[in-house]
């Protein structure tokens, strides 16, 4: 009997790096030696070897990496499904030309409808570059497109006007393209005033109620309870953590494990919930795979 699979995907951070200083985020900071370009491939045929249908390139930005090309045209040829989490800013033309036909989904961020608001929680001119960005991929149908906003209490009163600005750009391409709406979550690395951000239950309860039922777009809702024991990551340095809480739980590193189901099955990862996610992961990916 064919052993019980735990998880579907792996999220790869592989820099620190970013443009973006956004006070709620929870990847992994202060790693000044990221694993070469050689040992990351490693990693990537290992990923495919436990199991997993499908990597994120995340980090930081992994833009800000020389050899990110590289790594996802690998992950690509030893089959496995190839997201992208960037915040825009380094998302070129030329980065597209060479690498679209290999990436199966592009994440981008928008906090806010105008530079305004999206300034709040990102730097200045942010909302341009992700603009951009998104006509650049007008240009890459087959790319899937997911538009995901943070709702914090900095733009929660916002987030409906968002909400159109992705509508808007669904209506206007003819790639796949989906809305995530996250409630921040309080977890983080970095020392951070939480009562400053984070809203409530009732009020991201309350949006939801206003928002859902969208015909023109699909749109998901992540609350507190969805997005906690949900992700599987590894870091820059190579090693395996697992995050439940406000806590980061490392495993050592990824190269070196015997057994990544007998790891997860020893954490607080929720298995059960992460298979359920990946299977609204993406549009056309999510139509075309059997297995999650």
């Amino acid at each position: 009997m064919p052993r019980r699979q735990h998880f579907s995907t792996i999220d790869f951070h592989v820099t620190c790096e970013c443009n973006q200083e956004c006070p709620y985020c929870w990847g992994p900071h202060d790693i000044e030696n990221p694993v070469k370009t050689f040992i990351a491939k490693k990693i990537i045929d290992k990923v495919k070897e436990v199991g997993a249908r499908r990597i994120v390139f995340t980090g930081g930005d992994p833009l800000k990496r020389n050899d990110a090309g590289k790594l996802i045209r690998h992950a690509k040829t030893i089959g496995l499904e190839v997201a992208l989490s960037t915040t825009g800013d380094e998302l070129t033309t030329a980065f597209l030309r060479w690498n679209a036909h290999y990436i199966d989904l592009i994440s981008l961020p928008i906090d806010g409808s105008t530079e305004e608001v999206n300034s709040k929680t990102k730097e200045k001119n942010h909302l341009e570059a992700v603009m951009k960005a998104l006509r650049l991929l007008k240009k890459y149908p087959k790319i899937d497109v997911k538009i995901c906003t943070p709702v914090t209490k900095h733009n929660i009163s916002d987030v409906p006007n968002i909400l159109k600005v992705a509508e808007e750009y669904k209506s206007s391409t003819k790639a796949s393209v989906f809305y995530n709406i996250f409630q921040t979550f309080p977890r983080s690395q970095n020392e951070v005033d939480w009562k400053k951000l984070v809203v409530s239950n009732r009020e991201f309860g309350v949006l939801k109620r206003k928002l859902s039922g969208r015909k023109t777009i699909r749109v998901n809702f992540l609350d507190h309870k969805t997005l906690d024991k949900l992700y599987l990551m590894i870091f820059p340095d190579g090693n395996v953590v697992i995050p439940e809480g406000d806590n980061f739980t490392s495993f050592g590193p990824f190269l070196k494990l015997d057994d990544l189901n007998d790891i997860i099955k020893r954490s607080k990862f929720d298995s059960q919930k992460h298979l359920k996610h990946s299977k609204g992961w993406g549009n056309r990916i999510s139509a075309k795979a059997s297995i999650h």
